[in-house]
């Protein structure tokens, strides 16, 4: 492919200049057939680690290890040409300090060849935010409903249904704009505080279960797909592939028993 054919990905200032424009689209990925379709439609795509309840059966995500990370990241960023991967920081990699997550986000990077890491965590997670954003490394923001915080938050539980809670979302959100955070995730967030922060700051905002005023939105892949059995209340389904993947499983299966599979098409002469 010649240089003047070639796709450009989409970079870091790119979504940056998204803020209050064309809504920004997003899906997660976690291998590169599936990324390679997202990848004409999305802006960016984010390797989440909730890869490890949705690929490997995991009860949450604090199972993830970095090096099952750098794996689905390779994978995607091989399937793709277009959008801007960002890799979520899996729980324990971050959380340390600021030389640990530097160290575990440029190892994510250097062999992914993705363009941002993601981490959790509002005011709390400023200094690593900023130390890592010093030092070169695109960081996404993720406050709200934080998964990896799920056992001190008390499970997956909407945020922001008392007002009173609100200055304290709003302190995140301007926390890690302030540290030089480029987007920032508002999850299972009420609606009409999602759409203040989205107001108040200067960076895009990325909602999932949060506002439609928000600068962007995300879903998990197999969730908007109906591979799963149970999906949360802010995803809409645009697909029915659970029930369709076991029909064809189904008619395999039976075609087999019966000798119709291979038949004379399938076969070599």
């Amino acid at each position: 492919m010649s240089a003047q054919n070639q796709i450009r990905r989409i970079t870091v200032p790119q979504i940056v200049a998204r803020k209050g424009g064309d809504p920004i689209v997003s899906l997660t990925s976690y291998h590169a057939h599936t990324a390679a379709i997202v990848d004409k439609y999305a802006d960016f795509i984010l390797v989440g680690d909730s890869l490890g309840m949705v690929m490997h059966g995991m009860e949450s995500t604090l199972g993830v290890s970095l090096d099952l990370m750098i794996m689905h990241g390779k994978a995607v960023v091989r399937g793709t040409q277009k959008a801007l991967i960002v890799v979520d920081m899996p729980f324990g990699t971050y959380e340390e300090s600021p030389a640990m997550a530097f160290r575990n986000a440029a190892r994510i990077m250097k062999e992914t060849g993705c363009g941002a890491v993601k981490l959790e965590g509002g005011a709390r997670m400023a200094e690593t935010i900023r130390f890592l954003t010093e030092r070169g490394i695109p960081v996404m923001a993720h406050i709200g409903l934080t998964p990896q915080s799920s056992h001190v938050i008390g499970g997956f539980k909407t945020q922001g249904r008392d007002q009173d809670s609100w200055p304290l979302h709003e302190v995140d959100a301007k926390a890690v704009t302030e540290a030089g955070a480029f987007a920032i995730v508002l999850e299972g967030m009420v609606e009409p505080l999602a759409a203040k922060i989205t107001k108040q700051i200067g960076i895009p905002t990325i909602g999932i279960g949060a506002s439609a005023d928000c600068d962007g939105q995300i879903l998990v892949l197999e969730d908007m797909l109906g591979l799963n059995e149970w999906t949360p209340k802010f995803v809409k389904t645009y697909g029915n592939l659970g029930p369709a993947i076991e029909n064809a499983v189904s008619d395999y299966a039976e075609d087999v028993k019966s000798r119709n599979f291979p038949g004379p098409d399938q076969v070599y002469r």
